[in-house]
């Protein structure tokens, strides 16, 4: 990474890659500064909707600079200084030693006798992520995510010129309560020909998030952001001698290999910046009843059976889902709140402890499912607590369009509620497993503090409920938690570098999952990325088997009415947990890669690898409308002599053949729709003796 110096002072990033690249290097220009800040009044050199070439970043020239080590990381902070306003900006950098991954957040400071109204300040800018000029900027490809409901992790790539012609630019953006109900906070860059490539994420857990990635002097940029007032009518007053701290965001590189290698990259990164945790090692097995199964109507004449089927499948833990709390017999939206169980749900004298003690006597961990900061309008907690604990707007609650308001955790009295139930739960009834569930989104945010912006007061909301999760976990730091929002609509690295597991998706059909199965590993780690595995009683075996297949290179959510099924599709659930124990110990370690590319949803053939130093694991699915062969591209291991073994299911009919010269396998499928893993195997060197 090279910063220069302008004559006047003014500090841009020239280089950024490999160190070779940086010496005698044709660069194109840099015409970014290192930070880009909108304020009232301030103003901008370009009007639209671009939030770079601003004034105030125009005017910042640099105070000091400080490069150091923190333990494995280098660091580099940066000072910047307007004298007119009196605005610092401390630009934080910081990149683990031997993975090219850089990591950014800037601090802003008010020096100055005025307050500032801040209106948008980036976590990153960068150009020269393109080389050679035109050349390079016409063989550059844009990606991005799209991601809703039930069809998440949908990924998308198209040339940048076309993307972003003349100065134009793509904006993509995150909106309300929840960080990926739309897009994820994502994006990349990759030249089709080298094979270079930049991939980011913004690290923040709510929906008020910007990037724009476009074309100056020659080369390409990309900026990226938290909230803003263009896209989320966010404001900061920053007060003299007050601070403000942006997202963090985190910037990752391939010199080759493609998005490949730089989703491996990433994979990396996020291992080592998230909170350890055992759960990460050993990779537990969750029956969880909700989905195609009792879909938040649970008994305990219901329970009972699956809890014994669950245990017998193999499962280590047994999540109770949606609708224990509920006496209405559905009606239970408007109520919400105190989580207390249904006593018409949980007859007899030990009520919901009947249940909780079949799970444990079956030797799995109870769980149970929780949507913390939600409040039903008719619940007791809803008068119990102050005004001020709840998301308001001019001066009135925010009510959800279904009878719900939403608890703002900068608030004691909202945080301690929320700790009584956890301590409640986990304490007095031996919870080891909580799924947290978000499924209401509430708009722009909260302005409950006095002249606050609604999106400020999200973005205070948001940070206090990552310090809540954090506190949770330091009470009970063998408690498993597992982020889910509608499935997959907080698929961020604020909430997944915290929490143990996180839910993909909602999706119901199991032929639709599969491309967001084999999608995952580009937003979470493959140990974090639970999947659904829900087979149903008038399932074929082989649909058994598909939906088996969809979590065995993630993390096993079986479901279903596993309690109806045949002996021979039983004895297939069976085998895919047995398979899947066997492998889990190499997952944690394992980096993906994709050997059609990323799915597409309506791709017939879909493949997901995970390399391990030694093997590596593939999972191929057929899905109906095409041949009954394809051909897979696997450079990794190029040359080598790779022995195929089938691992599931074991009546599988894959035919495969291994072209060592040209790094490819032709998988023939005989029946759509099917779905096999593989296991790639180098042969053993010999061990020389003396």
């Amino acid at each position: 990474m090279e910063i220069a110096l302008d004559e006047d002072g003014a500090a841009r990033l020239v280089h950024l890659g490999t160190p070779g690249e940086a010496d005698g290097a044709r660069r194109p220009g840099a015409p970014l500064p290192l930070v880009e800040v909108t304020a009232g009044g301030q103003g901008r050199h370009w009007s639209g909707r671009h939030l770079i070439d601003t004034n105030l970043a125009s005017r910042l020239r640099r105070r000091s600079h400080r490069a150091g080590r923190d333990g494995d990381w280098h660091t580099l902070s940066v000072e910047l200084h307007d004298p007119g306003t009196g605005l610092t900006a401390e630009v934080r950098y910081r990149s683990p030693d031997g993975l090219p991954v850089l990591r950014s957040e800037v601090v802003l400071r008010n020096e100055g006798p005025d307050a500032l109204q801040l209106e948008s300040v980036s976590s990153l800018v960068t150009g020269c992520l393109t080389e050679d000029g035109p050349a390079g900027l016409d063989s550059a490809d844009l990606m991005w995510a799209e991601n809703e409901w039930f069809t998440e992790l949908r990924w998308k790539q198209e040339p940048l010129r076309e993307s972003s012609p003349a100065l134009n630019g793509r904006v993509m953006t995150g909106k309300g309560v929840r960080s990926s109900s739309r897009f994820l906070p994502m994006g990349g860059l990759t030249d089709r020909h080298s094979g270079r490539t930049w991939l980011w994420q913004i690290e923040h857990n709510g929906g008020g998030w910007r990037w724009e990635c476009g074309v100056r002097d020659e080369t390409a940029y990309v900026a990226l952001f938290g909230p803003t007032d263009a896209n989320h009518g966010w404001r900061h007053l920053l007060e003299p001698g007050a601070e403000f701290r942006t997202v963090p965001v985190a910037l990752a590189f391939a010199a080759d290999g493609g998005p490949d290698e730089a989703f491996a990259v990433l994979t990396r990164y996020r291992r080592i910046t998230r909170r350890p945790h055992r759960d990460h090692l050993h990779l537990p097995v969750v029956f969880n009843d909700y989905m195609n199964c009792l879909m938040g109507d649970p008994t305990t004449a219901k329970l009972l059976p699956l809890v014994d089927a669950a245990a017998e499948a193999g499962s280590e833990y047994f999540v109770i889902d949606a609708g224990w709390y509920d006496d209405d017999n559905g009606h239970w939206w408007s109520t919400v709140g105190t989580w207390e169980p249904a006593a018409t749900r949980f007859p007899g004298p030990r009520g919901i402890h009947e249940v909780l003690d079949r799970i444990r006597e079956r030797g799995m961990v109870p769980g149970i499912w929780l949507e913390p900061e939600g409040v039903g309008v008719s619940s007791p907690v809803a008068k119990s607590l102050p005004e001020e604990a709840f998301f308001c707007r001019d001066g009135q609650r925010v009510e959800e369009g279904s009878s719900r308001y939403h608890l703002d955790l900068r608030h004691p009295a909202a945080r301690a509620h929320l700790d009584q139930v956890v301590d409640r739960l986990v304490s007095e009834w031996g919870v080891g497993y909580l799924k947290l569930d978000h499924n209401t989104d509430f708009g722009p945010g909260t302005s409950s503090h006095p002249g606050e912006a609604p999106a400020d007061g999200l973005l205070g909301h948001n940070r206090a409920l990552l310090d809540w999760l954090d506190g949770v976990l330091d009470r009970y730091p063998d408690l498993v938690i597992e982020n889910c929002a509608s499935g997959g609509m907080r698929t961020d690295h604020a909430m997944l570098s915290r929490l143990q597991l996180h839910s993909t998706s909602d999706q119901e059909d199991l032929l639709l999952y599969a491309p967001i199965a084999a999608s995952a590993p580009t937003a979470v780690t493959p140990e974090q990325g639970a999947v659904w595995a829900y087979p149903q009683a008038e399932d074929s075996p082989d649909e058994v088997a598909f939906t088996m297949a969809n979590a065995l290179l993630g993390r096993i959510h079986l479901s279903g009415k596993i309690t109806e099924l045949g002996a021979g599709e039983r004895a297939l659930v069976h085998e895919g947990v047995a398979v899947y124990k066997s492998i889990r110990a190499d997952l944690p370690q394992a980096v993906p890669a994709w050997p059609l590319g990323l799915p597409a949803w309506e791709d017939p053939w879909i493949a997901l690898a995970l390399h391990t130093p030694a093997t590596t694991y593939l999972t191929v699915w057929r899905r109906p409308g095409a041949e009954d062969t394809a051909v897979l591209r696997l450079p990794r291991l190029r040359g080598a002599d790779v022995s195929t073994d089938l691992l599931y299911p074991s009546s599988g009919r894959p035919h495969c053949a291994w072209d060592p010269d040209a790094a490819e396998l032709t998988v023939t499928l005989p029946a759509a729709p099917s779905a096999v893993l593989l296991r790639l195997r180098q042969p053993a060197r010999p061990t020389q003796t003396s």
